[in-house]
This record gives structure tokens, sequence and C-alpha cells, in this order.
């Protein structure tokens, strides 16, 4: 049963959240409290960090700053603020005068625009003694940071893993308090309980980008073929007729095929969005979503944060992604609990449960956030080395009578260790050229017979480059570039070492 709602408007595990994060905001031995706290989407990040600034406000006496990503996120912030009785100004692209700062206690901004005001110098951050930066696994709000060197700071995500890899969230924030997970908030009856219906898809195709994610161009081709848009029709008609239902793609191309198939095969109640429709055109779509009960809406991108509409009863995801914030951004577009709905359905065609597990089983944030390379490791890359790891054949361990002390290398466990210390995972592969340097110096009478012995390892090397281009996500084209330039840099060692 749902428990009642305290003061202004904030559920029990809410009010709990403000009381945790304002205690460690007010512990004596702490001039400076920089953490981040974790909520599923739908479990109202917006109104708990909206009475944290109110109540920070009140205390300490010092200005609040939230930072956003998308000017309608600043838009809706902003009016909550309002709502909590705090005096806010929203800075935004039509804002360049700020001599008005002292009339305000609290500021919104998406982080561009403030960047801008702060070079500048026409906002003072000397004023802030709160920066709430909502959705802080994205990466690009960094930039802002140095010029708080003073101010205390929050960031609040539902996935607290990081959109850049190359800089993890525990670099810019001391610790992570968890708050209610997604299986306790679908027991208590503050989100709807999903159910998953997963088909299974070749991927072979898929390519990987440079950021990590499938690139679009190899996902409209998978997702635009004939076979993928019927095998979507198929999932719609067993599962989704009759239920308001919100597609997520990964390309424009894709959707709009997606919309066309749909109205050849008859169905008029469906329409296509995607980020060049004017504002004006959005809105009318989103009025029309909301107020069509069967209503078929496939998207782009730009329903994944900032959009909410409680009625969507099926979230269908016409892609395949490797980034666990965007699997459940997605989801949870459909996670919000109305009087008349309590139970809501994932159509899965991308492989993506199998990918990070089912959206309501319980994770462990804390560990994530301390461990991001690992947890993409074991979650995307764990399966890539396949079935049997490389053994040097036995003819080829008769050319090697002496061993290196130590035990066998491991490129894959080095590569875990340099994760754990936070050190740059390319040595592993220097360490590997290291291993078959000393394999061949023990080998070898001279220099040609290392040349012999060095051809006698291609597939081993083969291998160990394979392993690693696996776990760090690799395009074709830089798993080429490593596999080059690791037999260079051993050739090159092995010249020098005997002095050839």
């Amino acid at each position: 049963m749902k428990n009642t709602s305290t003061i202004q408007g904030l559920y029990p595990y809410q009010e709990n959240a403000v009381n945790t994060i304002l205690g460690e905001l007010a512990k004596p031995e702490q001039s400076r409290v920089t953490m981040v706290y974790q909520l599923p989407t739908g479990g109202g990040k917006t109104v708990i960090f909206s009475r944290i600034a109110k109540d920070y406000i009140a205390k300490h006496k010092r200005k609040v700053l939230v930072l956003t990503h998308r000017i309608e996120l600043s838009v809706q912030t902003a009016q909550v603020l309002r709502e909590m009785g705090i005096s806010t100004k929203v800075i935004n692209n039509k804002v360049r005068d700020l001599e008005d700062q002292d009339d305000y206690d609290c500021f919104v901004a998406m982080v561009e625009t403030l960047n801008n005001r702060l070079s500048e110098e026409s906002f003072r951050p000397e004023k802030i003694g709160l920066l709430i930066i909502d959705e802080a696994h994205y990466n690009y709000f960094r930039k802002i940071f140095k010029y708080f060197q003073d101010s205390s700071f929050i960031g609040f995500t539902a996935t607290p893993i990081s959109s850049s890899i190359q800089y993890p969230l525990y670099k810019d924030y001391q610790k992570i308090l968890v708050g209610e997970s997604i299986p306790s908030l679908v027991k208590q009856s503050y989100l709807s309980k999903a159910t998953t219906f997963s088909f299974d898809v070749d991927l072979k195709s898929l390519k990987v980008g440079i950021n990590g994610d499938y690139t679009v161009s190899s996902s409209e081709r998978l997702y635009s073929s004939e076979f993928m848009l019927n095998k979507l029709l198929s999932a719609y008609e067993q599962q989704c007729v009759g239920r308001k239902t919100l597609i997520f793609n990964s390309g424009i191309i894709t959707s709009q095929n997606v919309y066309q198939m749909f109205i050849e095969r008859g169905y008029t109640n469906v329409k296509h969005l995607d980020s060049t429709f004017s504002d004006k055109e959005r809105k009318k779509i989103l009025t029309w979503f909301k107020e069509t009960p069967d209503a078929i809406l496939t998207s782009v991108g730009i329903l994944t944060t900032g959009f909410d509409e409680p009625s969507v009863e099926v979230i269908l995801l016409n892609r395949a992604t490797r980034s666990i914030a965007l699997y459940f951004q997605m989801i949870g577009r459909g996670s919000r609990k109305t009087e008349t709905k309590s139970l809501f359905t994932i159509i899965d065609l991308g492989n993506n449960a199998k990918r990070f597990g089912l959206w309501d089983e319980e994770i462990d944030w804390k560990k994530i956030f301390y461990n991001p390379t690992l947890f993409l490791e074991d979650k995307i890359y764990g399966d890539k080395e396949g079935a049997h790891a490389y053994q040097r054949p036995t003819e080829i361990q008769e050319r090697f009578p002496n061993k290196p002390e130590g035990k066998d290398f491991n490129i894959s466990e080095f590569y875990k260790d340099c994760a754990y210390r936070g050190d740059k995972t390319i040595q592993a592969i220097d360490k590997s050229i290291e291993n078959h340097l000393e394999w061949i110096r023990l080998n070898a009478e001279d220099f040609w017979v290392a040349m012999e012995l060095k051809d006698l390892l291609r597939d081993e090397i083969r291998y160990r480059v394979h392993v690693y281009a696996q776990l760090i996500n690799a395009s074709e084209n830089y798993s080429k570039w490593l596999l080059e330039s690791y037999q260079q840099k051993l050739l090159t060692l092995l010249r020098q070492h005997l002095d050839q």
C-alpha cells in the first residue's frame, strides 16, 4: 500500500533522503562536501533537491545553484523551486545582465550558458554555497566545477556511472549515498511493476563507436531492415495493441521507417518525433500523445530525459545500447504510477536485458560508483574472450624451455588490476609486451633466433591484443593499430636488448 506523503508533498523515503543529505552538509568536520545521491527515475529527485535547497538556504544563509543539461529541465526545476517558496532565477541564453544576482536565493542554469557567464565574469561564483547537479552522470558538468572550489556539490542521478569512462564520478565526488532501490519502490507502490518481453536479436553486424556505444549508422542498417521491422510489428501486435506505446530508436531513419511501416499496415494512431522538430511541433505531438489512449510514438533520443508522461503503458526498445544510463532512462519513462496504472510492459529488441539485467533487479550502485570499469567489463565485455583461452601449442612450448619468474601473465587479470588502481589500462598492453620480450630473451641465443621465436608467438600476440581490445570496447581500426603497434614495439625492444 502506498504511504501517505509528508510535509510539502514528500513521501517518507524522500523526506529521509532530505534529512540524510542535510545531515552530511551539516557535519562540523566537513567544510566542503562533494557527493552523489542515487535514486531511480520516477523517485522524485527534483522535489528532493528542491527541499534540500530550501532548508540549506534557511540554515546556512548562502545561495544555491542548480545545474541541468536541457532547457526543459531548467524550466521544470525552476517551477518546483518557486512552488517551494524559493526566490529563483533561470539563467538562459537571453539573460546576460546578472546585476540582480543578490536579489535571488537560487539559480537554475544549463551548463553551457553558465559556463559562458562565468567566462564573462557576469556571474559571481563566490556567492554560491551549494551546487546541485541534475543528471550528474553527464560528464560535461565538469567544466563548471573549477569555478566553485569553496562550494559543496551534490550530484543527483539514477545511474551513477559517468558518461565518459576517462572521468569516473569518484574523481569529482568524494562519496555516494544510495536511495531507495527500484524493487523497493515497486514493492511500496511508488513505481509501476514491469513485465519484460525479450526478443533475441543477432547484433553481430553492429559496430562500436568512439563513445563506447553502438554506432547510429550500423544500428540504422540493422533496425531499418525488413526483417527487424517485421519483428517489431510482430512484437507490438503480440503485446501492445490498444496500449499507449513509446518506441525508442537509435536513428532518425529507423524511426521514420517504423512510422511508415505502421501507416502502411493500417495504423492511424502513430506519429514520429525527433530532434529536428520545432518546439511548436514537438508540443503538439506530445499533447496528442498524452490525449490519445492507444497512441504509438516512435522517437529518437529527445524523450530519454526531461519527459514525463505517466500514462505510458509500453516501452519498446527498438535498439541496442551499451549505456546502462540510457537503458534505465528509456525504461523509466514508463515506470510512473497513476491511479489507473500500476503495471507497464517492456519490449526489448536489443538484448538489453541480457546485457544489463532486468530493470527491477537489485543493483549495487555503490560498487559501480567506485569500480565503473570493472562493472562495464563484467556486464558488457565479460563474454568476449570466448569459451577457451589461448593455449601455446606443445611444439611451440618446446621452443621456450626457459620461463620468466613469477606466475604466467594474464592480460585480462592485469587489466582488472589497472582498473582497480585507477591506472591507465593501456599498461596491460605494455606489460604484455615486456612479458613476451622476456620469454624471447630467455630462449634466444641471438637476434635471428629471437625473430623466429617472435614469429612463433604470432597467434598468442593476436589473442592478447584481441582480449584487450574487447575489454576496452575498441573499434576495428583501433584494434588493428594496437596489433601493429604491439609488434613494432616488441621488435624495437628486441633490437635494443640484442644489440641489433
